[in-house]
This record gives C-alpha cells, sequence and structure tokens, in this order.
C-alpha cells in the first residue's frame, strides 16, 4: 500500500523505488505511523488536528511539496476548518495568539532551522504554550519538513 511519501515522491507500486522502500517495512510503517500520530494524535495536547493539518499544509507550501500540499489540503478540508486555520494553511500569520507565535516558530523552522534558538521556544512559553504543547509542535514541525525532504531525496533518485 502507498504512503503519504509514496505519492509526494510520484511512486506508484511498479516503480523500483517503490519495491526498495519496502526492503525496510519499518521505515514505511514507521513513518506512516509518525505521520498518523503528528497529525491525529489520540491525545492533541490542544493543538487541534485542523491546526496541525493547516500547519502541514503551510509547511508543503513553504517547502514547494505540490504533492504534499494537495494532500494536506484535501485532508484539511474535510474536517471544515475556521477560516483563521484556512488562511493560517495559505501563508496568512494570524493576528492573534497563541496562533501568530505558532506560525511564525513553524515558518522559522521550516525555513531557516539553524537561526532557531532557546529565545525561540520562551516566545512560545510567553504567548501561553505548555510544554507538551512545545513538543508536540516540534514533532509535528519535525516530520512535515523530513517527510517533504525524504520525498524529494526519492523523486532525485527517481530521475537518475
Amino acid at each position: 500500500m502507498s504512503d503519504a511519501i509514496d505519492r509526494a515522491a510520484g511512486l506508484t507500486p511498479d516503480a523500483p523505488l517503490y519495491q526498495t522502500r519496502r526492503l525496510r517495512p519499518e521505515f514505511v510503517d514507521g513513518a506512516e505511523a509518525c505521520r498518523r500520530s503528528v497529525l491525529t494524535p489520540e491525545s492533541d495536547q490542544g493543538l487541534s488536528s485542523a491546526l496541525r493539518l493547516a500547519l502541514a499544509q503551510r509547511m508543503a507550501w513553504l517547502n514547494q511539496e505540490s504533492l504534499l500540499l494537495e494532500e494536506y489540503q484535501r485532508e484539511l478540508a474535510r474536517l471544515q476548518p475556521a477560516a483563521e486555520l484556512l488562511a493560517l494553511a495559505q501563508g496568512a500569520i494570524p493576528a492573534s495568539e497563541p496562533l501568530a507565535a505558532i506560525v511564525k516558530h513553524t515558518d522559522l523552522i521550516t525555513r531557516q532551522p539553524t537561526e532557531a534558538s532557546e529565545h525561540h521556544i520562551r516566545l512560545l512559553e510567553q504567548a501561553g504554550l505548555s510544554n507538551p504543547q512545545i513538543v508536540a509542535l516540534s514533532e509535528l514541525i519535525a516530520f512535515v519538513n523530513f517527510q517533504t525532504r525524504v520525498a524529494a531525496g526519492l523523486r532525485l533518485l527517481r530521475s537518475a
């Protein structure tokens, strides 16, 4: 069965790279399990699935990952999110906290991860995020950016 990384890389079951990924099924299964756990966790820590999907869509857009962007758009649309989350997903910076801090942090880590410092974590705390929320946000940001890089690498291998 294809996963989000396969789809983003344009891999089909008859492709050699698709079969190569299946030589390590724990990585394929693990990536999909991680995807589910960061987007739709059993305990969302106060960061709703709609917010998580909006942020994922935003990160896919920032990374210019059109196939992941489309997939996240479809998933987000199914949840019928508030207008503010739709705008956030499409690049807007919310005016209210803590959403503004969450978006700024997500953009920073996605665009310039080496610029991030402890100060940026403190900004999340000042905006009202708890430690579990900061960890959950960090997991989401890490996974979506990992996913975009793996898909890009697989596309490069496919074209070689």
